[in-house]
Order: structure tokens, then C-alpha cells, then sequence
């Protein structure tokens, strides 16, 4: 069965601390927190990402973060065909992006692009306990993932 959820990422300052949140599309609770002393945005939304398709190869991803959404579905595909190598120098968070579209392309996963920030009442919610879980607060017995420092915007 397809699992669908709302992922989010969050640094403040960025970088600096940091939280990521997968949670219930239907009730909007969290599912899967984690945390980082030090990181990105970009690399919270990414460890969101990252730990949905971990946690349900069968996954429907709901996300505001265009940029994991274009590097999966547009970018990858040639870095890896170039060993991982792009025209324009180095690709940021390698590690984090090769990970992810070995994910990505072993697992089946949907991604669906949502605007943020404009009242989307579920990625409200993934926002919200992004924020919750960089702040080290939790949601009844779950436990908050710890991520080693790391991530360069």
C-alpha cells in the first residue's frame, strides 16, 4: 500500500541548527523527526526525503523543496551518467544526492511539488514539526534521528 506523506526541512539560523519532519498526509502527525547541531535547509528537506523513502519504499512524497525535486528527477540522472560530475563544478551534498536517487530509483516513489508558505494546511503541518524537531521537541514515543553535522547550501 501506498503511503503518502509531507516532508519538510528547516536551519535556523542556515546554516545552523536544524530539523526535518515526515508526517501523516491524512492526520498530520509526525511519523519520522530528525535533527542536526549543524546544517542546511536544503540538506533537512533532503534527510525528509531521504528517510520517507528509507522508511516506505511505496511512498507518495509531498514536498515545497523544488531544488530535491529537480535534482531527482532532471539533474541525477546525467551527474550519474557523468560520474556524478556536472558542467558548472561541483555537485553540493554529493553524498546526500547520491544516496537519495538510489532511493529514489530502487524504491517506487512519487514526487508531487507543493508551493510553500501559502497555507497548504499539511505542509503547514510538516513545517511546523521540522521546526518542532530542531528544537529537539517530539511527538508521543517518537525518536528524534540524529544526523551528523554536515551540508553546504
Amino acid at each position: 500500500m501506498k503511503r503518502v506523506v509531507f516532508t519538510d526541512g528547516s536551519a535556523s539560523p542556515n546554516p545552523g541548527p536544524g530539523g526535518f519532519s515526515v508526517i501523516d498526509s491524512e492526520t498530520g502527525e509526525p511519523l519520522i523527526l530528525g535533527c542536526s547541531k549543524k546544517t542546511t535547509n536544503i540538506v533537512m528537506e533532503g534527510e525528509a526525503m531521504a528517510a520517507a523513502m528509507e522508511a516506505f519504499p511505496e511512498v507518495e512524497i509531498h514536498s515545497d523543496s523544488e531544488f530535491w525535486i529537480n535534482v531527482l528527477t532532471k539533474w541525477a540522472p546525467g551527474w550519474k551518467k557523468n560520474n556524478w560530475t556536472k558542467r558548472t563544478g561541483s555537485i553540493k551534498n554529493l553524498e546526500l544526492v547520491k544516496r537519495l536517487y538510489a532511493l529514489y530509483t530502487s524504491n517506487k516513489v512519487a514526487l508531487v511539488w507543493v508551493r510553500g508558505h501559502v497555507g497548504t494546511e499539511m505542509n503547514e503541518k510538516a513545517d511546523e514539526w521540522a521546526n518542532n524537531a530542531r528544537e529537539k521537541k517530539t511527538f508521543g514515543s517518537i525518536e528524534i534521528i540524529e544526523i551528523e553535522p554536515k551540508g553546504e547550501e
